[in-house]
């Protein structure tokens, strides 16, 4: 597909979040209150919680705001129990879809994520059915005009980096999931400007969609995006730059 960029989406979805600011502010919440129920407030010895931190401030939430998340995690104050969840399905064209959730209550959830994949010309499937074809990995991208391609190969792969490319502008940065917060560290403080950096799945294989099922497909997303418990979803089509115009 023209134009079309192994990172498109990634790019895309992000400024499609960050449009959405009051939401990305709650999925935060969310991730920070269940993240230090779970593990603690201490995000040195929390990395889940760490991984939170970090997409709250990328998010530009206010340090207060986060504070309060992790103390009602850490039950400092009171707040609403949410558990993980994962609904996977299908979308129009057999576009293979992962919806990682936080809920509280799946009696309400589950029929409501069913009904939008319905909606959106879909079906909601087993655990499983699709996690398979998604690789669960770090992925940093970093503006490829305002560096060293050199440099970054030498940074990234010495901190455990397992791969590194340039693309459209753009020097992408794939690691383990393990690795990811130590190869994100290491660039940080050799200097670099990270556009984007996040724990991600990578489709293994992609569906090219045409510019008008794209929309009708990103309506779905956008279905998805605003129910409430949703919190990061992930998908393998390849969507061309004019259907976000």
């Amino acid at each position: 597909m023209a134009g079309h960029s192994k990172w498109a989406n990634i790019k895309h979805r992000k400024a499609r979040v960050d449009s959405k600011r009051s939401k990305q502010w709650s999925i935060c919440s969310r991730a920070l209150t269940v993240a230090a129920r779970a593990g603690g407030g201490d995000p040195k010895f929390n990395t889940t919680l760490r991984y939170a931190i970090d997409d709250a401030k990328s998010a530009n939430m206010p340090k207060d705001t986060i504070e309060k998340a992790i103390k009602k995690g850490t039950g400092e104050s009171e707040g609403e129990t949410y558990e993980p969840a994962r609904y996977e399905g299908y979308g129009p064209g057999g576009i293979a879809i992962i919806a990682d959730c936080l809920q509280c209550n799946s009696n309400k959830t589950a029929p409501e994520i069913r009904t939008i994949f319905a909606k959106g010309g879909g079906n909601l499937g087993t655990p499983n059915s699709v996690a398979f074809g998604f690789t669960h990995e770090g992925v940093i991208l970093i503006d490829a005009t305002k560096v060293d391609e050199d440099s970054v190969i030498e940074v990234s792969l010495e901190a455990g980096a397992k791969d590194v490319e340039t693309e459209d502008g753009l020097t992408s940065i794939t690691t383990e999931p393990s690795d990811f917060l130590e190869v994100k560290d290491a660039l940080v403080t050799a200097g670099f400007e990270l556009e984007h950096a996040e724990l991600t799945f990578r489709p293994e294989t992609t569906v090219a969609l045409t510019v008008e099922k794209a929309r009708s497909f990103l309506r779905m997303i956008d279905g998805l995006e605003d129910q409430e418990d949703v919190q990061k979803i992930y998908h393998n089509a390849e969507i061309p730059d004019e259907a976000y115009e």
